[in-house]
């Protein structure tokens, strides 16, 4: 009977030492991005997200963490990026009116809109750097982004 108890006693220390140790479930969160007063209603909007210093600004779009396209209803258009982790995050978008997933630029200026998180106007003293557009995301969260055109 002793022997019964023991093992029954050491079963159970060892399932709750083991069971506390179990890793914890990592949160996960939603960023939802909007973009208003865009010039017009053609094409879509590619939302990129980023979460790499060295990853951005992508002008060919190639090195994002996760992408959106979206439709733009009345000049506005959104995207919900889902199951985020915790982290430094920045947003790159561009109004891509000719559907080609690609910047449509002048002789060195783009003649689509672009936008940045965290910026307001770009320029040679202003251009886009992942540390001003980063922002950390520990919770949802819902940004607007302002479009330029140039």
């Amino acid at each position: 009977m002793k022997h019964y108890i023991f093992i029954l006693v050491t079963g159970l220390f060892t399932f709750l030492t083991f069971s506390s140790f179990q890793p914890q479930k990592q949160e996960l969160f939603l960023l939802n991005v909007e973009v208003r007063n865009l010039r017009n209603n053609e094409g879509t909007v590619v939302f990129a997200l980023y979460n790499r210093k060295d990853a951005f600004p992508d002008e060919h779009y190639e090195k994002h963490f996760k992408k959106v396209v979206g439709k733009i209803e009345n000049g506005n258009a959104s995207a919900i990026f889902k199951d985020l982790p915790e982290g430094k995050y920045a947003v790159n978008i561009l109004h891509d009116e000719d559907n080609d997933g690609r910047i449509k630029k002048g002789h060195i200026l783009p003649k689509e809109g672009i936008g940045f998180s965290n910026y307001q106007s770009i320029g040679i003293g202003n251009k886009p750097k992942f540390s001003k557009a980063s922002f950390n995301l520990e919770s949802n969260l819902k940004i607007k982004v302002k479009i330029i055109y140039m």
